[in-house]
């Protein structure tokens, strides 16, 4: 009962705003579901940017799950650390700018619910490389 009273006094003082923005998104991570893709699941980047900014959150669980694993699957493919942050700052300032899904991106190699196209096929055999 302890815990569900804090969690209630928590969620309380989150919506009222006298919670620090830290502890405010990080128990609005913990109790907030959002929905990933169809192959991958949401990385915790991701997850805490669509919760920092709620007209990409809505816009988030407004597109298809294929549409959602395709910038999931955006946001993970890179190499680079710096190019993965770019990435997810993108996803939230696409999404607000009507984006449904990342521009000039291949698709995702991962799912299994249909063939590769040529041009998948082309990336996924450079990967090897």
């Amino acid at each position: 009962m302890a815990e569900w009273s804090n969690a209630l006094v928590l969620k309380t003082r989150v919506s009222q705003g006298t919670v620090s923005s830290n502890l405010t998104a990080s128990a609005v991570m913990i109790n907030q579901k959002i929905s990933s893709g169809t192959a991958h699941k949401i990385p915790d980047d991701l997850k805490k940017a669509l919760i920092s900014s709620p007209k990409a959150l809505s816009l988030w669980e407004s597109i298809t799950p294929l549409a959602r694993n395709e910038w999931i699957c955006w946001t993970v493919s890179v190499k680079k650390i710096e190019t993965r942050k770019d990435h997810v700052r993108r996803v939230i300032s696409e999404l607000i700018e009507g984006m449904r899904r990342p521009c000039c991106w291949s698709g995702c190699i991962h799912r299994h619910d249909k063939a590769l196209s040529p041009s998948q096929k082309f990336v996924k055999d450079r990967k090897k490389l």
